[in-house]
């Protein structure tokens, strides 16, 4: 029999059978930061429910959810400040929990309530926690403070919230580790500073710097992640591509035809959502070109397109609350 036509006892061995067995997944080659059902109790309430996955090096990851989620818990866990019920979590194959000081090393975190010393100037604090770190330069984190327009002559016990919140992220971002976490590293800030956070995230990346970004605000999320979970009552119940949103978009119609009917061919990539007198709503995962041209035949009042963006994925797992009538 010809080679090409060998069976696959021919062409391999069986020791390199077993070996390709016991290779893990091709995804999980590239997975840098990863979670096996990492759980977390207290006592019977629980903090975090088997959470399984994977960050791959150089990914901006983030992480949905409301107050109490299981957002902080799935980061003090992979910080290993936490000690898992069951379950593990892993940076580059290190248990981040028996290896903890080797983990850290690795990593700068901004945690949501960062504490500084409040009788200390603000220079003289940065270049505290600048000075802790091997990597960490004065220079950098002087140049960073500038960027997020922070006075560092004042005393940190006579700085605003949001001054804070920027002498932190600026001591947090100047140490060159390979990973950054951020737990909600915008809050207190202005519109303004916050496009600067972004762009220091985005930077990071450029320099193959893995950032895990929790966040309350979905829009930046959406504008700086490349993947998203949502967690929901210590469960992560969702994994979305960011990227894969933009081909999805909501189109609102108004018109007077009675009936509205979908092409045969539009009809595997656009769906009826709600309709209502005079308005119809449909949803697209696919390339707007179509579609565009088949509106164009209709008769309506007015056409509205818009992305579909994370609040629908968001709001199927944590509905906005009701008003009250």
């Amino acid at each position: 029999m010809s080679p090409a036509g060998g069976t696959a006892e021919r062409r391999f061995s069986p020791a390199l059978r077993i070996i390709l067995l016991l290779l893990p997944p091709f995804w999980l080659l590239h997975v840098f930061v990863s979670t096996d059902a990492l759980t977390k109790k207290y006592g019977d309430m629980v903090a975090l429910r088997a959470c399984t996955l994977g960050v791959e090096r150089g990914e901006v990851f983030g992480l949905l959810g409301p107050n109490g989620a299981g957002k902080t818990t799935l980061l003090r866990l992979i910080l290993g400040f936490l000690r898992p019920t069951s379950g593990g979590a892993t940076v580059d194959g290190l248990d981040c929990y028996h290896n903890s000081l080797q983990v850290r090393q690795r990593l700068a975190y901004l945690p949501g309530d960062a504490r500084l010393f409040r009788q200390m100037k603000g220079r003289d604090a940065l270049h505290f926690f600048t000075d802790v770190r091997p990597s960490g330069s004065r220079q950098r984190a002087e140049e960073l403070a500038e960027r997020l327009e922070l006075d560092l002559s004042r005393r940190v016990g006579f700085m605003s919230t949001g001054m804070r919140q920027k002498l932190a992220l600026a001591a947090t971002m100047a140490a060159e580790t390979e990973i950054i976490i951020l737990d909600e590293p915008t809050a207190n800030l202005d519109p303004t500073v916050r496009a600067t956070v972004l762009n220091l995230v985005r930077e990071a990346q450029a320099e193959g710097r893995t950032v895990l970004f929790s966040s309350h605000v979905l829009s930046e999320v959406e504008e700086v992640c490349d993947r998203v979970v949502i967690l929901r009552k210590g469960e992560l119940v969702h994994t979305q591509i960011v990227s894969d949103l933009k081909q999805q978009h909501l189109i609102t119609l108004h018109t007077e035809m009675p009936q509205l009917e979908i092409p045969e061919r539009l009809k595997s990539t656009l769906q009826l959502g709600v309709a209502a007198q005079g308005v119809v709503r449909l949803e697209t995962d696919s390339k707007l070109g179509p579609v565009l041209e088949w509106l164009a035949t209709l008769e309506c009042d007015e056409v509205c397109i818009e992305p579909r963006g994370l609040r629908p994925v968001y709001d199927a797992y944590h509905p906005p609350e009701q008003p009250k009538s």
